[in-house]
């Protein structure tokens, strides 16, 4: 099941825009800071006596960092995604289906022991890979890698949100196609500009539409 009208549709039926905002505001902040941090190390390091080539290590250790932030920014989609899951989820079914809408009212803060132990684990998988690049296979392992933890991982969130993670990663292996294509379609998305800033909620929402639509089965 690939729910692309019903994901999209649910930004304005689900009244999703003030979540993706703060979503996509705190996506911008975090590249920023990574690009930050590393520019601001690098010339903290490299003191040269002529000073062209200190702007060019500046300058190039910044375009560097930027490509860099851009390509592991799908490491942070879960913490990110997490610190709104549950209001996602909340909003998209009673939007779509009201009849199955937890009685608990979504919380505020997730568990987000799990996501910073999650982002922990894809961003040293994803830096493991950069090397990779160099040998013009990294961008196809990169999605290959990312397409697996992703999908996986926003599938038994929203799954587990009713039934729990065991069940929800039983009901996961047994349905793989929807699982992984829809973990590729997220990775996809996640390096289109603009769209990439909006991911973690769209992907939660993507999930959320796979599980009912397997449930439904």
């Amino acid at each position: 099941m690939f729910p692309f009208a019903r994901t999209f549709s649910s930004f304005t039926k689900a009244k999703l825009f003030g979540i993706i905002l703060l979503c996509a505001l705190l996506a911008v902040i975090t590249v920023g800071l990574v690009v930050v941090l590393i520019t601001s190390l690098a010339a903290y390091f490299t003191n040269f006596e002529t000073a062209w080539l200190n702007s060019i290590v500046k300058w190039s250790t910044g375009l560097v960092s930027g490509v860099f932030g851009w390509f592991v920014l799908p490491a942070f989609m879960v913490l990110f995604a997490g610190l709104f899951q549950e209001k996602t989820i909340n909003k998209v079914e009673k939007a779509y289906y009201p009849d199955r809408v937890r009685e608990e009212s979504p919380g505020f803060w997730p568990d987000i022991a799990h996501d910073i132990r999650f982002t922990a684990k894809a961003l040293g998988l994803n830096i493991l890979i950069l090397p990779l690049y160099l040998i013009g296979i990294g961008f196809i392992i990169s999605i290959i890698l990312n397409s697996y933890l992703l999908g996986r991982e926003f599938f038994e969130s929203a799954a587990g949100h009713h039934m729990g993670k065991p069940a929800a990663r039983k009901l996961g292996n047994n349905n793989k196609a929807a699982v992984y294509g829809g973990g590729f379609f997220i990775v996809l998305m996640s390096l289109t500009p603009i769209l990439n800033i909006v991911m973690p909620i769209l992907a939660t929402v993507w999930m959320v539409h796979v599980y009912h639509g397997l449930s439904d089965k």
